[in-house]
């Protein structure tokens, strides 16, 4: 392996970590509060969160889900094969970096015609799906390759262009954003790491 490789390994992580920094540096307390008010009381009314996700959006989906089924929610993925109706008053939360991603904009339109409610996370507050969206939550990132004419011109100019590819650095943030939810929740909801532990799978599959 070249050296050259390996630098751009190492930088490429030191960018994504600083991307998360600035993220977390930066978040509007008040769209997290709204957020976490929103999941308390799905739970609070015994109602359904399920999230969606399009590729690895989907993935950091999943993650955030199964910690809140160790949270005591009643939680579900969309497109799983056991995963129930979208009913009135549940919650949806949406994962898209670009906020047009169609499926994505599609689930919530969905949700939204059965009378749930709707949280978007993506980096853009603009975007179709926060337009359909009872709430947003803004995680800044890179969620497009720029063209190749465009890339030509950014090296010309000297403006940075990202190493991490497409959307990685929202994904990344996002997974991390939501770990943050999580240890929010438990404050909010007195529940400590025993009561998770308590819940977390117990027969494992190899």
């Amino acid at each position: 392996m070249s050296e050259e490789a390996i630098d751009a390994l190492v930088n490429t992580m030191l960018e994504i970590a600083e991307q998360i920094l600035k993220v977390a540096r930066g978040l509007d307390k008040q769209q997290v509060s709204k957020m976490i008010e929103m999941l308390i009381e799905v739970k609070k009314n015994g109602k359904k969160v399920m999230v969606v996700g399009a590729g690895r959006s989907g993935l950091v989906g999943k993650a955030f889900a199964m910690r809140l089924m160790h949270l005591g929610f009643d939680v579900y993925v969309l497109g799983e094969t056991i995963t129930p109706a979208v009913s009135e008053e549940d919650l949806l939360i949406a994962i898209s970096g670009s906020g047009t991603t169609h499926v994505v904009v599609s689930a919530a339109e969905a949700a939204k015609r059965v009378g749930a409610k709707v949280i978007a996370v993506t980096s853009f507050p603009d975007s179709p799906l926060a337009s359909i969206s009872d709430h947003v939550v803004r995680i800044p990132g890179r969620t497009k390759v720029s063209k190749e004419i465009d890339y030509f011109a950014r090296q010309l100019l000297g403006i940075y262009e990202p190493l991490a590819p497409l959307g990685t650095l929202f994904e990344d943030a996002a997974m991390v954003f939501f770990d943050g939810v999580i240890v929010a929740l438990m404050r909010a909801l007195g529940v400590s790491e025993e009561y998770l532990k308590v819940r977390h799978a117990n027969i494992e599959i190899f």
